[in-house]
């Protein structure tokens, strides 16, 4: 009987840890100006967060979807990872394009547009973290 409750206990913990999904904001420049940042993306191709960029697009509506294991991180350390892992995704997109730019990046996590030039948006849950984000290529 012991071990039945035992084993209750392990999966309520469980359910609830995988439960949680808290949608949080952090900053776009302290993400990019990371020691991460400097390792996995491309100095060469310009970044433009928010909307409102129109000129020089080749390829438009695009999106990243990226995900990361939260497990024993924080969520800002998660988060920033899933966000350099889809800006990242972006760039070599661009390269493949042959753009040299990637812009109008905003926020798509759940379908739900975040539109900011400062702030990204992530799902952050116990065993995972997550970032969607949509752009266009530019020349």
């Amino acid at each position: 009987m012991k071990k039945i409750l035992v084993l209750a206990g392990v999966c309520a913990l469980a359910l609830n840890l995988s439960a949680r999904d808290d949608v949080l904001s952090f900053s776009i420049e302290e993400a990019l100006s990371s020691p991460k940042a400097k390792e996995v993306l491309n100095p060469n191709i310009k970044l433009s967060f928010g909307s409102g960029t129109k000129g020089g697009i080749i390829k438009s509506g695009l999106m990243a979807n990226k995900k990361t294991n939260a497990f024993s991180k924080s969520d800002k350390e998660a988060c920033q990872w899933a966000f350099l892992s889809a800006v990242k995704t972006f760039q070599e997109r661009a390269v493949q394009e042959g753009g040299a730019r990637v812009v109008n990046l905003t926020g798509y996590y759940k379908k739900q547009p975040f539109d900011s030039k400062t702030q990204f948006q992530c799902g952050a849950g116990a065993l995972m973290a997550g970032v969607t984000l949509k752009g266009d290529i530019a020349k």
